[in-house]
């Protein structure tokens, strides 16, 4: 197993920096991260900066609350996808979803994924704030709507992911939604236990730090 090959390298701080996105960028080509995952404003400079490398530019819609409106979401994914990103990470109602208004929270999907023009869409779900139910439901919503995956947490809730929730999503998915972990994933130990529960993406801003520690696993093995 390649890690790197799983890590979607973010930074979606306020305070984010040209200097902080550039650091970013140089590291995701370094170590031939998936991607990269910044915010809206900073796709077309990530775009500039991995020009001609294999890591892919991908950036938030609705984020980090979801509440936006349906238009909103759509224009927002419509004009990341203009200025070069190539995968979208929503956010979805999640009061919507608490209204067990379910017919909204898969139509807005439909809609953000039809803008996109075949762009991959990874649906947040913030498990921290569903019940086991509610994860299912939208492991089904999904399912239903031919997403490329649904992600565990924007990184800005109360918690990031769990691996009883990757469990539980990875035992209700269809075989073509993929799960991305995110949030709180900040040691090799973690990352493996997302990998084994059934992710194959990890969103971390402590992606160069896993790779350290892998090669320092490895130099332990060779001893």
């Amino acid at each position: 197993m390649e890690l790197n090959s799983y890590i979607d390298h973010t930074n979606l701080k306020a305070t984010a920096s040209l200097k902080d996105i550039e650091k970013l960028c140089k590291e995701a080509k370094k170590y031939h991260f998936a991607s990269v995952c910044v915010q809206p404003y900073y796709v077309p400079l990530a775009c500039e900066l991995l020009k001609g490398s294999n890591v892919e530019v991908g950036t938030v819609v609705g984020f980090p609350l979801g509440a936006n409106t349906k238009e909103v979401k759509v224009f927002e994914a419509i004009n990341a996808v203009e200025n070069g990103a190539n995968e979208i990470d929503m956010v979805i109602n999640l009061g919507a979803l608490k209204n067990k208004d379910y017919d909204y929270v898969k139509e807005e999907i439909e809609e953000i994924r039809d803008a996109i023009d075949g762009k991959v869409l990874k649906v947040i779900i913030e498990t921290c704030y569903l019940t086991d139910k509610e994860i299912i439901k939208m492991t089904e919503i999904c399912n239903e709507t031919f997403v490329n995956f649904i992600k565990t947490s924007t990184g800005f809730g109360l918690e990031g992911a769990k691996v009883k929730d990757v469990e539980l999503i990875s035992q209700h998915k269809n075989e073509l939604l993929e799960i991305k972990a995110s949030g709180g994933i900040k040691d090799i130990e973690t990352a493996f236990e997302m990998i084994e529960a059934g992710a194959t993406r990890l969103g971390t801003s402590s992606g160069v730090k896993l790779m350290q520690s892998e090669d320092d696993d490895c130099c332990k093995e060779e001893k």
